[in-house]
């Protein structure tokens, strides 16, 4: 955990990597399976490899798990394919005998290795899809969620948009479980903040496939004073680039999911927007003593500066880490029933998995865009506490299937 690695993150620690305890090193090491879209999503993907690829390196220099067990972390391309993904968990779980899955980064892939982890009773931690459905109505006691979903997302971005006063608005989105559950979660939020607003247009552009020119040709016919986004990666580039040019985001109250984290900012370069009111990570500008350690670690172990997807593969792996020592077995059901409730320490703060959906209360930041020496930063943002966006145990009962 981290107050367990807080003395660890200095460089010296790294030299202890490979020298840790002679008992540990002679363990049979605990290996955890893990997925994503490398070849598909690499501005995440590999951040998110690297950030758990350090904790990995941290908890072994620390003496390991479970009496000095090194942890080894195998990871595999999924080519952000859900049949991809499913054929890499059943040869992580088979020929490499895993004792646990992790990660994944697009919602419709997360949602199938989800349901392959139900049907053969394989542990599923998923680092990263954000389709709310993952641990409602596809939820099952085998898959349990890391990030804040689409609706915790949703519902931070909706308490500030009810304030804007806009009124009019229409939503772009991604054609898939997480562009379509966004906007659903979304709507509803914002309508229950301010009962006065109305959604007059919709666009769902396939995913990768987005006709900027089209969409932005559509939103400027609706005729709206709001926008919610939910485009990312090159479909987010195309989308801003175009409405930049059009006119689409002048005078108007500007909602978007993700775009606030450096993986999808940074590439915008000096197109990137301003005054867009967004959830990211401004990792540069956050003054936490466990989060600056976690910061200086990142960047002497890897030479360059942290991602969202850094910060998520490394509270994986302390998620993991923790989930371990409580169940103090490598066994399925032990590591399970570990996982239900699990709170551990992270560099945002204690994390914990609600045992009614098995989703973790890590939260987000909320801010605005703004342009600096030709790049896109966040600011005026706020943490938001994930475990104060989730709905009632009672919505939940109704979205998600009895066990």
């Amino acid at each position: 955990m981290m107050t367990k690695l807080a003395t660890g993150v200095a460089a010296a620690a790294f030299a202890a990597v490979t020298a840790f305890a002679p008992g540990a090193q002679a363990a049979d090491p605990v290996k955890i399976g893990d997925f994503n879209s490398y070849s598909r999503m690499a501005a995440f993907a590999v951040p998110a490899r690297y950030g758990a690829e350090l904790a990995v390196e941290q908890i072994n220099a620390a003496g390991g798990v479970l009496g000095g067990r090194p942890i080894e972390f195998i990871t595999r391309d999924d080519k952000g394919d859900p049949g991809e993904a499913v054929k890499i968990a059943e040869e992580l779980f088979d020929r490499e005998n895993v004792v646990m899955l992790t990660g994944g980064f697009l919602s419709h892939v997360g949602l199938a290795v989800a349901s392959y982890a139900d049907q053969k009773k394989k542990l599923f931690l998923a680092s990263e899809p954000l389709a709310d459905s993952m641990v409602w109505e596809s939820g099952n006691p085998y898959t349990f969620r890391l990030r804040a979903s689409t609706y915790m997302q949703s519902a931070m971005l909706a308490d500030i948009a009810a304030k804007s006063g806009a009124k009019r608005w229409a939503t772009i989105a991604p054609n898939y479980a997480y562009g379509k559950e966004a906007v659903a979660s979304f709507k509803q939020l914002l309508k229950e903040a301010n009962p006065e607003v109305e959604f007059v247009a919709e666009q769902w552009p396939g995913l990768f496939k987005i006709d900027a020119t089209a969409e932005v040709q559509a939103l400027n016919a609706a005729n709206v004073d709001g926008i919610f986004n939910v485009t990312f990666g090159p479909d987010l580039a195309k989308f801003v680039r175009e409405g930049t040019i059009r006119g689409l985001f002048e005078d108007k109250t500007v909602v978007s999911l993700l775009t606030g984290e450096p993986d999808y900012l940074l590439p915008l370069k000096d197109e990137a927007p301003e005054g867009w009111l967004v959830t990211g990570y401004p990792w540069y500008d956050i003054k936490d003593p466990a989060h600056d350690a976690f910061v200086k670690a990142y960047q002497e172990r890897w030479g360059e500066d942290p991602r969202i997807g850094s910060i998520v593969g490394y509270n994986t792996m302390l998620a993991v880490q923790a989930a371990l020592e409580k169940a103090g077995s490598t066994d399925t059901e032990a590591l399970r029933q570990a996982m239900e409730g699990l709170t551990f320490d992270s560099p945002m703060g204690p994390i914990t998995f609600r045992e009614i959906d098995n989703q973790s209360t890590m939260g987000a930041w909320v801010g605005k865009t703004k342009l600096v020496d030709g790049s896109g930063i966040m600011v005026d943002w706020e943490y938001f506490d994930g475990a104060d966006y989730l709905p009632s145990d009672e919505v939940v009962k109704q979205r998600r299937p009895a066990e």
